[in-house]
């Protein structure tokens, strides 16, 4: 096995329980952990906050202005937070489409696919990417849920399936219209892969894992190789002038205006993926044949269409509106904002709610509830912002 894919085995156990004699008064809080490239985010003058159990950078030189240049060039996102994982071994596939519903039987080596982890009731438990590589998949979790998701994954996977955790492999993304350009200077090959496609390369006698793929709407990449070769493989990035350093509150403005969910705030156990608005992850087959856990709840919401729908919102004025913020139709209350903000690309407020069913057509004039006072919004399409992944000439 490619030296890259070495990580921790975990073995399939009982989940732990507390015995009677045990309290929780002794119970600490942890510290958030660092990431491998703690010292090198400092350095560049990084404020640093609390998330997903680390301690992530959330600006260098501001939010706006990280947003614009990944927009116009190339920003260096730290994701490191995430969860890479493995699973492998005879009947992986199977194994792997019990639990999730997507189609991949049919991915071919190098390919990836967007899907989703769901409890029996079809509630979302995390979304993630899977990738065909090669003799084994490799899934890429959200950093608040990775623990869960690997009990999830002990529980259930057969005993003959192997499930590695990667812990020391740093992961970034490069993300931006120069993104391709800049990383094909160092790495070359790279600029051949398309939109959700992985390969494997060579740089400075280190493994490197590099899909096309990244969470802010724009063309990118991510990439994956140890702890020990992060710092030297950065600061080769950031010798093009074309890239700078961003932080949690540009990825955060990116994925809003490219209208893309984050896990805990549009996305929970109590999300089904009908309601999210995340048909696609179900593939059209398998839809009709089931076979994957929770498909006779979703199979119920797919018949008889969902109570609420993810959708995105444009608030007239200056004002944004935040997480909770109820969301009106006249005199009834209708929904919640789930994601609320200043989209930079465009100048004004935007959001993304669930909203009953009845007011979920494109420009649909709601208002939205802030300090007791309600801003006017309408229904707006996703992705608020277009997309602008490579898919090839």
């Amino acid at each position: 096995m490619d030296k890259a894919l070495h990580g921790e085995a975990l073995p399939h156990r009982e989940p732990c329980v507390l015995s009677d004699t045990e309290t929780e008064t002794e119970i600490e809080v942890e510290a958030p952990a660092l990431l491998p490239l703690d010292v090198w985010h400092r350095a560049k003058g990084a404020r640093m906050v609390p998330f997903a159990g680390y301690e992530m950078p959330i600006q260098y030189d501001g939010i706006v202005a990280e947003h614009n240049w990944t927009r116009t060039a190339a920003g260096l996102f730290d994701v490191s937070h995430m969860g890479q994982l493995t699973v492998s071994g005879e009947g992986a596939v199977k194994a792997l489409e019990a639990l999730m519903p997507g189609d991949f039987s049919e991915l071919s080596a190098g390919r990836m696919r967007y899907s989703l982890l769901l409890n029996a009731d079809g509630g979302i438990l995390d979304d993630l990417i899977v990738t065909h590589a090669g003799d084994h998949f490799a899934l890429v979790v959200n950093g608040a849920m990775k623990w869960d998701d690997i009990a999830h994954l002990r529980e259930f996977l057969p005993d003959e399936i192997t499930l590695n955790h990667h812990a020391d492999q740093a992961l970034l993304a490069l993300q931006g219209p120069e993104a391709a350009r800049v990383l094909e200077r160092i790495v070359p090959g790279t600029s051949a892969l398309t939109f959700m496609t992985a390969a494997t390369f060579d740089w400075d006698s280190t493994t490197l894992g590099v899909s096309r793929s990244g969470y802010t709407g724009e063309d990118g990449f991510e990439l994956s190789l140890h702890t020990d070769a992060v710092e030297r493989f950065a600061n080769a990035i950031l010798e093009d002038e074309r890239v700078r350093p961003a932080g949690l509150g540009a990825r955060d403005s990116l994925r809003l205006e490219a209208g893309l969910p984050l896990y805990g705030h549009d996305l929970s156990q109590s999300t089904d993926p009908v309601s999210a608005g995340l048909t696609f992850a179900l593939s059209k087959a398998r839809r009709e044949r089931g076979g994957w856990m929770g498909h006779e709840a979703v199979a119920k919401v797919l018949s008889h269409g969902p109570a609420q729908k993810r959708i995105g919102l444009t608030l007239e004025g200056r004002q944004p509106a935040r997480e909770g913020a109820q969301v009106f139709a006249g005199d009834t209350a209708v929904g919640q904002l789930t994601s609320g903000g200043h989209s930079p690309t465009l100048g004004y407020p935007i959001a993304m709610a669930y909203v009953d069913a009845a007011h979920t057509a494109i420009d649909t004039a709601l208002e939205i509830e802030v300090r007791g006072k309600r801003l006017p919004a309408r229904v707006t399409k996703m992705p608020i912002v277009p997309h602008r992944y490579f898919r090839g000439k």
